[in-house]
């Protein structure tokens, strides 16, 4: 039996999320992707995990640049995350990023900011998982975006 897709696709969206945006340079440009598809993986070393389709840009580029920022963005940046998951995502004339440690761009606002070297990239079906090692972390208070059921959503505290 196969399942079907959209059914696995609508379970998948009952899982709430933090919003990421992905962050790489190649060649002296940066290129900015959002996923939602990260996690830690292991504490020692520090590693963490993102999930790109194959079919999009960013994993050839991640495999060129051998490093990548992983940007947490904070309840106020959803326009950030709608911008890196649209059309005009390698447009960054209107963004704000800072250099960090040099190994990609770091989004001003996020609520952390984790530089990492590519320690592996593994295929998973039609998408690669890369495994960063984390070099440098950047931490702000906030309150986090979340992605749930197709919509960005707030915290609410109880």
């Amino acid at each position: 039996m196969t399942l079907d897709p959209a059914l696995f696709r609508q379970a998948m969206s009952r899982f709430a999320s933090g919003v990421t945006v992905i962050t790489t340079l190649v060649d002296g440009k940066p290129y900015g992707l959002t996923v939602s598809a990260f996690a830690s993986l292991s504490l020692d070393p520090a590693l963490a995990l993102i999930s790109i389709d194959n079919r999009s840009p960013m994993r050839d580029l991640l495999v060129q640049a051998q490093a990548f920022a992983i940007n947490i963005l904070s309840s106020d940046q959803e326009a950030l995350s709608r911008h890196f998951a649209g059309p005009q995502k390698h447009d960054w004339s209107e963004i704000v990023a800072g250099a960090g440690h040099g190994i990609a761009p770091l989004l001003d606002g996020a609520l952390a900011n984790l530089e990492c070297k590519l320690y592996q990239a593994v295929e998973g079906g039609d998408h690669t998982i890369f495994i960063g090692q984390i070099e440098h972390v950047t931490l702000r208070d906030g309150s986090p975006l979340l992605y749930y059921r197709g919509a960005y959503h707030d915290l609410v505290q109880r």
